[in-house]
C-alpha cells in the first residue's frame, strides 16, 4: 500500500489506479509522485465535483518558465493517463490531446573513447575519503565505476546492490526485480571480484546481509546525487568536457554495449548466438531495445557496418527508438 496521501476530490481514483497498475506488475513509483502533484493542483482549484474540464486541463498543461521540455511532456502525459482512466470508469474528463508540446531533442549517446576511459579511471583512482561524510569513497568508487562500465548495469541497479546479492565466490551480482520486474545474474570480472572481496573485508565485517554493498556509511545507500556529483568531479579532473547535457553516467552502459558488439563483430562471432546474451545482460524485454545498439555501433564504426548488415540487414535501417527505453 502506498504511503502517499491524496486529498483532492479524486483521492480514491488516484489510489485505485496506482493499485491497479501495481497489481499488473508495474512499480508505478514515479507515476505516483506525478499523480500527487496533479492531486495538489486539483486541491488549489477547490474542485468539488468529479469532473475534469478542458479549462482545468489547459491550465495544467501550460509550460512553466523554469520547466524543461522533458518535464513538461511528462507532466502532461501523467494527466493524460489519469484522465483516460477516469473516462474508462465512467467519469467526465477532458483528455489532453497528443502533440500539444514540443518533444525534447533526442540525446545522442556519448561513447567514451579508450583515452577518455583511461583518463576517467585515473581520476577515479585518486578518490579521497572524507571522515564522517564519505569514509569509504577511496575504496568504493574505483570499483563501483569499473563494474558499471564492464557490466552494462544501470546505475541504480548497482548502487542499491546489497551484500546478499554479491556472490563473490562465483563472481556474479544478482539484480533483483530490475526493469521489467526480472531478476538476472551479472558476471563480475575476476580482478573486480577480488576488489569486491577487499571491500567486503574492509567495511562489512560487522554488516548484515541486507546492508548496501556500496554504502556511503553504515545504513546509508549511495544516492543518485552521490554518483552524479562524484562523476562530474572525475570528468573535470580527467579533462572531459561536460556540456550540461552530457556525457552522462548512463553513457557507460551505451559504451559497454557498443564496444562489446564491436569486439564480437571484429572477432567474426555469430551475432545471432551472442545478441541474446547481451539482451539478458542488459535486462531488455524486447529485441528492439538491443537492436538500438546494433544501429549505434554501425553508425559509429562504418568499417564493421557491412558485417552487421549481413546478420541484421533490415534492423540497422529500420529500428526506431525512444532513448528513454534503453536505460
Amino acid at each position: 500500500m502506498s504511503k502517499t496521501v491524496f486529498k483532492s476530490v479524486f483521492h480514491s481514483e488516484f489510489q485505485e489506479l496506482i493499485t491497479l497498475k501495481r497489481s499488473l506488475g508495474f512499480k508505478y513509483q514515479t507515476e505516483e509522485k506525478a499523480f500527487k502533484r496533479i492531486d495538489e493542483y486539483l486541491c488549489t482549484t477547490n474542485l468539488k465535483e468529479k469532473n475534469i474540464t478542458k479549462e482545468l486541463c489547459v491550465k495544467w498543461c501550460q509550460k512553466r518558465s523554469y520547466e524543461s521540455a522533458a518535464n513538461h511532456c511528462n507532466r502532461i502525459s501523467s494527466l493524460r493517463v489519469f484522465c483516460k482512466y477516469l473516462c474508462g470508469i465512467g467519469f467526465s474528463a477532458y483528455v489532453p490531446p497528443k502533440g500539444i508540446t514540443n518533444h525534447p531533442p533526442k540525446y545522442n549517446a556519448h561513447i567514451y573513447t579508450d583515452d577518455e576511459l583511461k583518463r576517467f579511471f585515473e581520476a577515479v583512482d585518486k578518490s579521497q575519503s572524507v571522515s564522517g561524510l564519505c569514509p569509504y569513497r577511496s575504496l568504493v568508487m574505483p570499483v563501483f565505476f569499473r563494474i558499471l562500465y564492464t557490466s552494462g548495469m544501470r546505475v541504480s541497479e548497482l548502487r542499491l546492490v546489497r551484500i546478499k546479492d554479491m556472490n563473490l565466490e562465483e563472481r556474479y551480482i544478482l539484480v533483483r526485480d530490475g526493469k521489467n520486474h526480472k531478476d538476472r545474474m551479472i558476471p563480475i570480472q575476476p580482478q573486480l571480484a577480488e576488489k569486491c572481496i577487499e571491500i567486503k573485508n574492509e567495511i562489512h565485517s560487522m554488516s548484515s546481509d541486507d546492508e548496501y554493498f556500496f554504502m556511503i556509511r553504515p545504513g546509508k545507500e549511495m544516492t543518485l546525487g552521490n554518483v552524479y556529483h562524484n562523476f562530474r568531479r572525475y570528468l573535470d579532473k580527467a579533462g572531459i568536457p561536460h556540456t550540461g547535457k552530457g556525457p552522462r553516467v548512463h553513457d557507460f552502459r551505451h559504451t559497454y554495449c557498443v564496444n562489446l558488439l564491436k569486439k564480437w563483430t571484429l572477432e567474426n562471432k555469430d551475432l545471432y548466438a551472442y545478441i541474446p546474451y547481451m539482451r539478458t545482460m542488459l535486462g531488455h524485454e524486447s529485441f528492439e531495445e538491443t537492436a538500438y545498439y546494433l544501429k549505434l555501433t554501425a553508425s559509429l564504426f562504418p568499417m564493421i557496418r557491412e558485417k552487421l548488415d549481413i546478420g541484421y540487414p533490415d534492423i540497422i535501417e529500420e529500428v526506431r527508438f525512444n532513448e528513454k527505453e534503453y536505460r
